[in-house]
């Protein structure tokens, strides 16, 4: 599932990249976009005959990547579901060693930047910087079974995706909020080393400011969950 905001310039080469690097079969790729303007529908459009993987889906939910998120988490039909980024950010290699670990049970997998053999490419420093000290501090000191909570490029089980009730209300918070839910309800976290790259077209929707406070709230949660069981 491929959220995805004026990414024309981008959504081609993500799109040919995940079919060409999969071996996944049955694959549904669904690319939700928030408005028909969105320069990403034309090249979808474009592309379907191609693909017939692809399957455009449009988020009435209301704008934003949350609401995109929820959105097609809710769509997508298959018994697990790969979240990427439409900017070329993650790399559609590490997509089959991800479902093979679903298929071994696993509810979430993790693409980690944070363990040995994965690393990250460009980005803001100050991004880069508190993503690795929360990823980190919530594996060692959280007991969370992935190095890095904080990055989307995450696989979800349906059984997880029907167990809880959504909370978050801002940006890419999601990402975390389902890892820590899914590790205090016992369910298996698993993770792949990935590496990430900055998008080098288009323009970044991430906002460092705004969605940190909602990223913490998930945070003290895992950290919290971790002292709760030791009591």
């Amino acid at each position: 599932m491929i959220p995805a905001y004026n990414e024309g310039e981008n959504i081609r080469a993500t799109l040919r990249g995940i079919t060409e690097a999969t071996s996944v079969s049955p694959l549904e790729i669904l690319v939700v976009y928030d408005f028909d303007e969105d320069t990403t529908v034309p090249v979808v459009q474009d592309l379907q005959g191609e693909l017939p993987a692809v399957r455009l889906h449009k988020n009435e939910l209301g704008r934003g990547v949350l609401k995109a998120l929820r959105s097609g988490l809710a769509a997508a039909q298959a018994p697990h579901v790969l979240v990427v980024m439409a900017d070329l950010s993650d790399d559609p290699a590490d997509i089959d060693r991800m479902y093979v670990l679903a298929g071994q049970g696993a509810d979430v997998v993790a693409g980690s930047r944070y363990m040995r053999g994965g690393q990250q490419v460009g980005g803001p420093l100050l991004k880069r910087t508190l993503s690795r000290l929360a990823g980190l501090s919530l594996h060692w000191l959280g007991g969370i079974p992935t190095h890095d909570p904080t990055n989307n490029f995450k696989l979800y089980s349906r059984r997880l995706l029907d167990s809880v009730e959504i909370e978050s209300e801002a940006g890419f918070e999601l990402a975390i909020e389902l890892t820590v839910k899914a590790h205090l309800l016992g369910m298996r976290v698993a993770e792949v080393p990935t590496t990430w790259r900055d998008r080098t077209a288009g323009t970044s929707r991430f906002q460092l400011r705004k969605w940190l406070p909602h990223y913490l709230r998930w945070y003290r949660r895992g950290l919290a969950g971790r002292f709760a069981r030791r009591r």
